[in-house]
This record gives structure tokens, C-alpha cells and sequence, in this order.
């Protein structure tokens, strides 16, 4: 039976493990049935006034006008039940929290992510599921390996497989999370993290399918009839969206950016007006999307009618995230791009009589417009090709992705929505390179355990022990002054007599570090003096585990270790 602290030591090192992989079922499980009870949440606010689920077609205008502002208000009353500070939700959050506490999220986030969310999507708000997916799944993930108090690269890990699980169940697109998580999460594709985010995405796809059924959300568009001589046309499709993506991502953020200096009641009930205002002329605009992309498709002939669809789902898409209703992004890109992509095949119709080309470029739309805005070609076009169920489409999706995302940032200089938020924010996101590679590995795998502790009075001892030919442990003094306990670490000095008659030693007090840390915190505590070593303890600072000195950080960052 292998215990528990040599677990702990096999999943402080980079390696994939039976054990991160048990966790990663563990927590893709816990994620999965997480966002299934926040999906019926949703479903069940919706059914109290709503015929069918996200159409709010069924209700009269003013109460149009009026749901977003009786959920703005409620959002508000739950958010000052948790206090105002913990209103940050979603994915640049999450990212956040990656880099600066390796995902670990606080519970009060979570909860107003949640309870939030579901508000706000039930609503009519213009937001969407997969931010409350990614949070909820990291914090899920995340949780557990808290409370077993893991070492914090394998938290970092079980946050990822979290965040893959959540998307995985509230799309059913296993492969997409899983590249999601890779470009746009984690942002670096490492062989050691790919089969336990794989498990725990398959994991939450199919505790999905088995609550929901194995349906793929536009799988009902029919197969596409794009042929080669309709290339070019996507090409005019893929410029489009880059454009649009570029203007969109920028008053997004300059929303966010002037709109910070408000309190947040006035921000939402902002947010809830403009929403209500364009409901009561636009009601396929509000919510997800869903009822935007049939209406479009449906409606395709309709030139001026699909311009006013496009126009009120950015506008209301932009306000309600730029104000700070909680909620994803990616819902409403979608519909947006879906709209986008029928408005230009309406033009295109006119060059190929005869043609209907709505479905096709509407499914374009969306992989170009989700791989620009959010600069994840890939996940953008493995997203679409397991929402559609259509492996036909990838061919022509590429050509309109790599072309929306060239002309959105080769031509305006386009990122990533998430990282421009970061930056308007001042959210950490970025680590140095040094401190990304020591944040892999954690103390526990490279920790000296061979110690020789004495107390204050057997320093003489100690010192002889240090000058022994023999010795093959790290000898270690602990002194107690006014209840405080230290460590000093003794060694040989490098710089001996030539004759090697006088032993001269050099004596390190240690810092404590949890044995929950990685190299990166060592390397932060020991960089200022490039010597010397820090102390592993598990419960409290009065007990030592094992010792890491700086030359072994050192060596992991020369030797490629």
C-alpha cells in the first residue's frame, strides 16, 4: 500500500502518474457534476417565464425590458451578501489565479461566479457558459487537491483538468477542451499533462451525455455544400471577421477600462438597461446566442434585418461583459460570428445564383470569429467541428480562420481578448521564464531527506561531523531563542586550503517553506544571495522534512533537469 507522502512525492514531479490521473478522474468527476446542476439551475429559473429555454421571444416588451433589470438586481444583492471584492469571475480570473497562486480559487468567487451566472444567463443578459465552466471546474479541481494539501504543481495540473472537464460537459466537445486548455489556459503544451486533462475531459463529457443525451449543440445545421470555387469567398468571410473582431475586442476593453472608476451598482443596473432597451427591439439578440443563430439562419434573405441582429448582439454582448456581469465570452462570439457569417453569405448569394450558402458561412463564422477574437485557432476549429458534428467543414474553416486571424493581427494588431483584459486589469499573468520551469516542480521530489539534527549544545558535535570523511548527511543545528525555532544548515566551504589541512565550513540559516511549494519559491527566497537553502516542513515550522539548497535550483535550470 503506497502512502500517502510518497504519493505527495510522486506528484511533486513533472511526470504523468497513476496518481495525478486518479485525481484528474476525481476532479473531472466533481467538475462535471458541478456545471450539470448549474445548467439545470438555469433551465429551471427559465422555466418559471420562459416557454422555451434562452427565447425570450415568448415574452411581452416590457417584460423584455424588465428581466434584465430585476437580474442585475439580484446578482448585486448576492454579490453584496459576499462582499464586492470577490465579483471577479471567469476566465482571465482563472488565468490570474494560475500564475499567482496556482489556481487555487477563494470560495466566495466561486460562489458568485455561480450563482451569478446562472442569474444572469437565465435573464436575457448576453453571456456565456463556458467562463462559469472554466471557473467552476477550476475551483472544483482545485479544492480537492487543497484539502489534501498536494504539492502546488499538481494542483496547477488538477486546476487544468478542472477547467477541460467543465467545457467537456457543458458542450460535449472532449477535444476541444482539451486544446482549449492547452492554448489559451495554459498556454504551453506539455507531454506530462496531457493524459490526465484528456481523462478528466472524457470524464465530463460523458457524465454529461449521460445526464443530457450525446447531442452536439448545431448539429441540426445539414452537411455543407462549400465546394473550391466558394474559397474565395471565404477568404472576403475570414477578412470580415478579423475586422470585426478587432473592434470588437477593443471597445470591450475600453468599456472595461473607463467603466472601472464606477461602483459596480451603477455599472450593472447600466448594463441591464442597454440589455432590456435592445431586447424590446431586438429579442433574438438576448442571451447566448442559440436563438440568434436560428433566427439568422431562418431569416437569411433579410439583409437589413440580420445588420440589426449583428449590431444589438455586439453592442449587448460588450456592455454586459465591459460592465461586469458575470458570465463567458465564448457563447455570444459564437452567435456573433454565426450572424456575421449569414450577413456576408447573403452578399455572396448574389455572385453564385441559385446558391444558399446561410448554414455553411454560419459555421465559418463562428470558427473564424471565436479564433480571431480569442487569437486559439485550433481550439476554435476543433470547437466547431464537434458542435456541428461535421468533420467535412475543416478544410474550409481553416481557410477562414488562418485568414480572420491574419488580417486581425497582422492588419490591427489584434490579441487575445483574455490577456487585453489582464492588462486592463493589472492582473498578473506572466512569470518569468525561470520561475514557469521551477513552477513544475515541487519540493517534495527533490528535497535531501538524509539529515543529521542536533540541538544548540551538540554544535561541536556537528561541526565534527561535517569534517568526517565519512558523512553522507546533511547535518543541521536547531536552536530554540523566546520560543522560536531555527535551522542552520552546515557545510564545507568551497574554497578550501590547497593543502587540505583546514576544513573551514559555512553555516545557512534556512527559511521555511512549505512542503507544498515548488522550485519557483525556493528560487525566490535564495536568488537575492545565490546560496544557502531553505527548510521542508509539512504541519507547522517547528518540524524539518528535508532540506533544498540553491545549488540544486541551480542545477535544475543548467542541466536541463
Amino acid at each position: 500500500m503506497i502512502s500517502l507522502s510518497s504519493a505527495k512525492k510522486q506528484l511533486a514531479k513533472p511526470n504523468t502518474s497513476w496518481q495525478i490521473c486518479l485525481l484528474a478522474i476525481v476532479g473531472g468527476c466533481a467538475s462535471a457534476l458541478l456545471i450539470i446542476l448549474f445548467n439545470l439551475s438555469i433551465e429551471a429559473l427559465q422555466s418559471l417565464y420562459l416557454k422555451k429555454p434562452h427565447d425570450y421571444t415568448s415574452l411581452d416588451d416590457i417584460s423584455r425590458i424588465d428581466l434584465p433589470i430585476v437580474g442585475a438586481l439580484v446578482i448585486l444583492v448576492f454579490a453584496w451578501f459576499t462582499g464586492y471584492k470577490y465579483v471577479r469571475t471567469g476566465i482571465p480570473f482563472v488565468l490570474h489565479r494560475l500564475k499567482v497562486a496556482y489556481g487555487v480559487i477563494p470560495y466566495r468567487n466561486t460562489l458568485n461566479q455561480f450563482f451569478g451566472s446562472v442569474v444572469a444567463l437565465a435573464t436575457g443578459f448576453s453571456v456565456g457558459r463556458e467562463g462559469p465552466a472554466v471557473h467552476l471546474g477550476a475551483a472544483c479541481s482545485s479544492y480537492i487537491g487543497s484539502v489534501l494539501k498536494l504539492p502546488y504543481n499538481s494542483i496547477r495540473t488538477l486546476c487544468a483538468c478542472g477547467i477541460a472537464a467543465g467545457i467537456a460537459a457543458s458542450f460535449n466537445t472532449p477535444i476541444a477542451a482539451v486544446i482549449f486548455v492547452m492554448e489559451v489556459i495554459l498556454r504551453e503544451y506539455k507531454v506530462y499533462m496531457f493524459i490526465p486533462i484528456m481523462l478528466a475531459a472524457i470524464v465530463g463529457s460523458m457524465i454529461t451525455s449521460s445526464v443530457f443525451g450525446p447531442v452536439h449543440e448545431f448539429e441540426y445545421i445539414r452537411q455543407i455544400s462549400l465546394e473550391i470555387r466558394h474559397y474565395p469567398a471565404l477568404i472576403m468571410l475570414g477578412i470580415f471577421l478579423g475586422t470585426v473582431a478587432f473592434g470588437f475586442n477593443r471597445y470591450l476593453v475600453m468599456i472595461i477600462k473607463y467603466s472601472a472608476k464606477y461602483h459596480i451598482i451603477p455599472r450593472f443596473m447600466l448594463a441591464a438597461f442597454i440589455t432590456g432597451l435592445l431586447g424590446y427591439a431586438v429579442p433574438f439578440a438576448m442571451g447566448i446566442g442559440t436563438s440568434a443563430i436560428n433566427f439568422s439562419i431562418e431569416n437569411q434573405w433579410q439583409f437589413q434585418l440580420l445588420a440589426s441582429l449583428l449590431a444589438a448582439k455586439i453592442l449587448m454582448t460588450i456592455f454586459a461583459l465591459g460592465l461586469g456581469i458575470p458570465g463567458g465570452i465564448v457563447g455570444p462570439i459564437l452567435g456573433i460570428g454565426a450572424i456575421a457569417g449569414t450577413f456576408i453569405s447573403v452578399v455572396v448569394a448574389q455572385f453564385y445564383p441559385g446558391s444558399s450558402f446561410a448554414s455553411d458561412f454560419a459555421l465559418m463564422g463562428m470558427a473564424g470569429f471565436m479564433a480571431a477574437t480569442l487569437n486559439a485557432p485550433l481550439a476554435a476549429l476543433l470547437a466547431v467541428v464537434e458542435l456541428s458534428n461535421q468533420i467535412e467543414i475543416v478544410i474550409p474553416a481553416m481557410i477562414v480562420i488562418t485568414t480572420a486571424c491574419l488580417s486581425s493581427g497582422q492588419l490591427f494588431k489584434n490579441r487575445s481578448i483574455f490577456t487585453m483584459q489582464l492588462d486592463i486589469q493589472n492582473l498578473t499573468y506572466r512569470k518569468p521564464p525561470i520561475e514557469n520551469s521551477l513552477q513544475k516542480i515541487g519540493v517534495l521530489a527533490v528535497m535531501k531527506t538524509k539529515l543529521a539534527i542536533f540541538d544548540s549544545r551538540e554544535q561541536t558535535k556537528a561541526e565534527a561531523l561535517i569534517k568526517s570523511d565519512h558523512n553522507n548527511k546533511e547535518v543541521v543545528v536547531k536552536k530554540i531563542n523566546e520560543s522560536k525555532t531555527t535551522f542552520h544548515w552546515l557545510s564545507k566551504a568551497e574554497d578550501q586550503d590547497i593543502d587540505q589541512t583546514l576544513v573551514h565550513l559555512d553555516y545557512h540559516q534556512l527559511i521555511p517553506v512549505s512542503s507544498q511549494s515548488t522550485l519557483a519559491e525556493v528560487y525566490q527566497l535564495l536568488s537575492a544571495q545565490r546560496a544557502g537553502g531553505v527548510y521542508i516542513y509539512k504541519l507547522t515550522q517547528d518540524e524539518i522534512v528535508g532540506i533544498v539548497s540553491f545549488e540544486q535550483v541551480r542545477s535544475y535550470l543548467t542541466k536541463g533537469k
